[in-house]
């Protein structure tokens, strides 16, 4: 696959751009963590809840810690970009702001497994629970970090 021809623009320029599709990416994932965040924390007023043993309230607290951690780290850019506006700290916002959206995706990759093996081992029973957990993770690992990867050495086929 050829190389994409570089783009005439400045550092500031570069900036500006990776922050804004940093933004778009974020705009996609908040919305759906921020959901699913308010699903997981209604769940413990339901009647059902009380029916769960002790290994599925464990699941639901990890998962709903999960869920407020990737809400925190996809919604943090947000704050770092407050707390260094008009600084000249657009390269080092850029820089952060995408950390952090990864590790966003490590906890949303959590909390999908968390939430589907929780509601696997209600519906269903445990061991299923624990095979659709295990698959939710293994699904996002695929797409979220092994699918670049295997892309990235496409379009740059000199490094490894």
């Amino acid at each position: 696959m050829p190389r994409a021809q570089a783009r005439h623009e400045t550092p500031m320029e570069r900036a500006d751009r990776n922050f804004t599709e940093l933004l778009q990416e974020l705009r996609v994932t908040q919305t759906g963590v921020q959901i699913l965040f308010a699903f997981l924390l209604t769940l413990a007023f339901t009647q059902r809840f009380e029916e769960l043993d002790d290994f599925a309230r464990g699941t639901y607290v990890t998962t709903l810690v999960f869920a407020l951690s990737a809400t925190a780290l996809f919604t943090a850019p947000a704050a770092v970009h407050r707390g260094l506006f008009q600084r000249g700290a657009k390269r080092l916002i850029v820089t952060v702001s995408s950390r952090l959206a990864a590790a966003g995706l490590v906890m949303l990759a959590l909390t999908f497994t968390g939430s589907l093996l929780l509601v696997v081992d209600v519906v269903v029973g445990r061991t299923a629970g624990i095979v659709a957990g295990s698959g939710a993770f293994l699904l996002c690992l695929a797409l979220w970090w092994v699918l670049p990867r295997l892309l990235r050495r496409r379009v740059e086929p000199g490094r490894r």
